[in-house]
């Protein structure tokens, strides 16, 4: 059902607009939708506009537009937001390789939860995983809910450096870290592409309201694939979702 927004005050430049506290894809849904149609419009005085799981988060210039003219003009907005035809969604696939170096905690997931190395994999990747938002660091992705079948703590102690592209799983939450940074996931493997390139015209490689699919590779195929990065010459398999 849909849930009218609450228009919440976030300092002086800043609007929240929360659709209903909880995560859930039908909150994110208007939560997009309306991140649509406010892009659409092009209000004079907004600045940017971040979607989250349940929120839009709206920075504006008072000097260019009024709060409550904002405010006005935002739920004349929402009132057609259930209207909103989002694009078709796509599906990415991400290539992934588990363990060893690149994948330290892995062997701790599987004898936490009392399986084998190969059952983690297998049920890490044959999810299909909703990206409900993108924050933390540049590119990085929260996914859909994982299986609770590899459900891990996080670190005790966070590690001061995990590597770009390293897959970790925290609780019920797994995630890709785009960039080298300090960090407490289990990191079960790493990516050898790219989620976030400042040298490119669009750097974030994925987007919220997509899917990703994680798939295992070899150490073989991971320096392939890298390789190709490097050279300027490898694209991820992208589908509409629902055909992969």
């Amino acid at each position: 059902m849909y849930q009218k927004a609450r228009y919440l005050i976030a300092g002086d430049k800043a609007i929240v607009l929360e659709f209903k506290n909880e995560i859930n894809k039908e909150v994110n849904l208007l939560v997009r939708k309306m991140y649509f149609n406010v892009n659409k419009e092009n209000i004079k005085g907004i600045e940017e506009i971040i979607p989250t799981y349940h929120s839009l988060i709206i920075y504006y210039n008072p000097q260019k537009v009024k709060y409550a003219s904002l405010i006005q003009q935002l739920k004349e907005l929402e009132r057609t937001v259930t209207e909103i035809a989002l694009p078709v969604p796509s599906i990415t696939e991400i290539p992934v390789l588990y363990g060893g170096e690149y994948g330290p905690d892995l062997e701790f997931v599987a004898w936490h939860n009392k399986l084998s190395i190969e059952e983690v994999i297998k049920i890490h990747t044959e999810k299909e995983y909703f990206i409900y938002m993108l924050g933390f660091l540049p590119g990085f992705v929260y996914l859909g809910e994982m299986s609770a079948k590899i459900k891990t703590p996080r670190l005790e102690k966070p590690r001061l450096k995990v590597f770009g592209g390293s897959v970790g799983i925290a609780g019920e939450q797994t995630g890709i870290y785009p960039i080298n940074s300090p960090g407490g996931w289990q990191i079960i493997g790493r990516i050898p592409i790219k989620l976030f390139d400042l040298k490119k015209k669009s750097p974030f490689l994925l987007k919220s309201g997509d899917y990703i699919k994680f798939y295992p590779i070899n150490q073989e195929q991971f320096k392939k694939i890298k390789k190709k990065i490097d050279e300027g010459n490898y694209n991820c398999k992208v589908m509409p979702y629902g055909r992969i």
